[in-house]
């Protein structure tokens, strides 16, 4: 997708006096994170304990109860083992952030857009993860190991700090967010 496009995707959320300084989008695809490093070991062993019970309690002559107590537990472990991944570049194939001179603007969603609106002057916690690539995230907010461990997973009451991910030259873009700051 071209800058023109972004630039198109994000103009109905600019107000009239509004223009945007920088736009872009995350790299698309599979891809993997430093999180996944703990993530990939905890699901593989989840999901082999999740099929293995579901798989001895359905060839004996376990209770009913217990082949269904099971299901959620093997439908969980494919979501942490494969299924977190197609998620995961859906949700950025489907993701664009643009700087105005005012805010950050975050738009992204799967099945329904979400839009998220950080003022630039109030915010704190501006962490950059630069690779030799020059790519990276940039991360707006407090993060706490949690948030840290939980990178890039939809799971229900894990609240992820806002952040502009692996986008391309993020020093960059660091600088002006930066320079907006102190623009007063």
């Amino acid at each position: 997708m071209t800058n023109y496009e972004i630039e198109n995707e994000l103009k109905p959320n600019l107000s009239t006096d509004e223009k945007l300084i920088w736009a872009g989008k995350p790299k698309t695809g599979i891809l993997f994170r430093t999180s996944d490093t703990f993530l990939i070991p905890f699901s593989l062993l989840w999901a082999g304990f999740a099929v293995f019970w579901e798989t001895s309690v359905l060839t004996t002559d376990a209770p009913f109860f217990f082949k269904l107590w099971g299901i959620p537990f093997v439908l969980m472990g494919l979501y942490i083992t494969v299924g977190r991944f197609f998620i995961d570049a859906k949700k950025r194939a489907n993701t664009a952030y643009g700087i105005t001179s005012d805010r950050i603007i975050i738009k992204t969603g799967i099945f329904s857009r979400e839009i998220k609106s950080l003022n630039i002057r109030t915010l704190t916690d501006i962490t950059i993860n630069q690779k030799s690539d020059n790519s990276g995230t940039i991360t707006l907010g407090p993060t706490d190991f949690r948030n840290a461990m939980m990178q890039g997973i939809e799971w229900p009451g894990v609240k992820q700090p806002a952040c502009l991910e692996f986008i391309e030259d993020v020093k960059n873009v660091y600088d002006q967010i930066i320079n907006l700051q102190r623009q007063k």
